[in-house]
């Protein structure tokens, strides 16, 4: 038998030392190592060794793919669910990820498919009470209330199932090690252990993930890198609006995002989210702008709102909501520089509607046009979109998809665009409404602000 020794794992990143330290040299997290005990037994191979394969006689073709029963969470997906996947599912504690996933268990069962769904939080009472709720009564969904994920490989060779939810990977352990379930250890023997069982018996898995104060997932970064797929469902609890973000997606694109409205009955799709992100009717006032920013392979046309007031007593704030602080600092900056405009003088206030992140740097534009319309006390057409990425030195720049932008402006009815000069880039003729192309800062200021 091995001898048992301790060390300590920070549970932000997972590095180990032998004693304590009240900071961690990895991640600068202050009291974020946990002692664990492990056996220093060497292991022995039991498996047997696999055959390499030509990468010639793998077959090219796309790996097939069966629908969550959600077209919105099938975006997100890049297509729908592949069998033999892992993918996390990650978010605030009640923001919905069982309810969402007993959703989509109840969708899938429908359609035929057999669900194994393994709750390491709560009773199954608790899970057939909403299932109740939500209208599912399917006898191909499999309930099972095991924390030990050692068992799971034999559950599935009794049901045969084709899709396998665990929530949550936290509450999960392994028998193979003495730490208590969420530790760093036992994080990562469970997601490897699981990797193993989705990859040999081609089964898609889906694990839901516990959530730090700082929005990250918790536990060790190598729990991201297992997986093939890192979703995080995003909201506040006071609004109705969930939103579904692709973080990794080793089948499709990264970003995209899709929208769904928590019910009575569970989440419903929201297939046209530029009319959530939009102020229906609004009134004309200055610090409100109009942009489009792609989220995926989305474009979404968001409402922009800045509040520029005057300095109090000491020093100027700014605070934001929806967008990085150090970007509005920037754009501020730039307009002090190149305009003259004096900004520090005042406070700053920023919100991007519907609670979603914005990363695109075409919006750029519009921060601007909603900093300076407050600013100068002066509105902005309701009928404009911006579009354009700000430099230090004051040029517009060039932004990707600006086709797929004008035509969602274009369906949602606006009647003029502000866009970069783009030479030979854009087809005026094909879109019913006024494209004004600006090159540099001060060309936007004298035809927009202050011509």
């Amino acid at each position: 038998m091995g001898k048992i020794i301790s060390k300590f794992v920070c549970h932000e990143c997972g590095y180990e030392t032998p004693k304590w330290l009240g900071k961690c040299p990895g991640c600068s997290a202050w009291n974020s190592l946990l002692e664990e005990s492990i056996s220093n037994k060497p292991l022995r191979r039991t498996a047997e060794r696999v055959a390499a394969i030509p990468l010639n006689q793998l077959s090219a073709e796309d790996s097939p793919r069966f629908s969550s029963g959600l077209s919105e969470f099938d975006r997100v997906l890049g297509g729908g669910i592949v069998p033999g996947s892992l993918i996390l599912l990650g978010g605030d504690p009640g923001i919905g990820k069982s309810t969402l996933l007993l959703q989509v268990a109840g969708l899938i069962a429908a359609a035929g498919k057999r669900i194994l769904y393994l709750s390491g939080e709560e009773s199954l009472q608790q899970i057939r009470l909403r299932a109740s709720r939500l209208g599912i009564n399917n006898d191909t969904i499999f309930l099972l209330n095991e924390q030990d994920i050692d068992l799971l490989h034999e559950y599935i060779n009794d049901l045969d199932p084709d899709l396998i939810i665990i929530d949550s990977i936290q509450t999960v352990y392994s028998s193979k090690l003495s730490s208590i379930p969420g530790s760093v250890s036992q994080l990562r023997e469970s997601t490897a252990a699981v990797m193993q069982i989705a990859k040999k018996m081609d089964k898609a898995v889906f694990l839901v993930g516990h959530v730090t104060k700082d929005g990250s997932l918790a536990g060790p970064k190598v729990l991201e890198h297992i997986v093939d797929v890192v979703v995080y469902f995003e909201g506040e609890k006071n609004f109705s609006f969930r939103l579904l973000r692709a973080a990794k997606n080793r089948f499709g694109a990264t970003d995209e995002i899709a929208l769904l409205e928590m019910s009575g009955q569970g989440l419903v799709e929201v297939p046209d989210p530029s009319y959530v992100f939009l102020s229906p009717g609004r009134d004309i006032s200055s610090g409100t702008a109009i942009v489009a920013s792609m989220e995926g392979s989305r474009p979404l046309l968001i409402e922009i709102q800045a509040l520029v007031s005057s300095l109090g007593a000491g020093y100027p704030r700014r605070m934001v909501s929806g967008i990085d602080q150090n970007r509005l600092s920037l754009i501020i900056a730039v307009l002090e520089k190149r305009r003259g405009y004096t900004l520090s003088a005042c406070d700053v206030y920023l919100k991007v509607s519907g609670g979603v992140f914005l990363k695109d740097p075409s919006v750029d534009l519009g921060i601007a046009a909603a900093v300076l319309s407050s600013y100068l006390e002066k509105p902005l057409a309701m009928d404009t979109v911006f579009i354009g990425e700000i430099s230090l030195s004051g040029q517009i720049r060039p932004v990707s998809f600006l086709d797929l932008r004008l035509r969602e402006i274009d369906r949602m009815g606006y009647k003029r665009v502000i866009v970069p000069t783009s030479p030979g880039r854009l087809a005026k003729s094909s879109h019913n409404m006024e494209i004004l192309e600006v090159k540099s800062l001060d060309h936007f200021i004298d035809i927009v602000l202050e011509g």
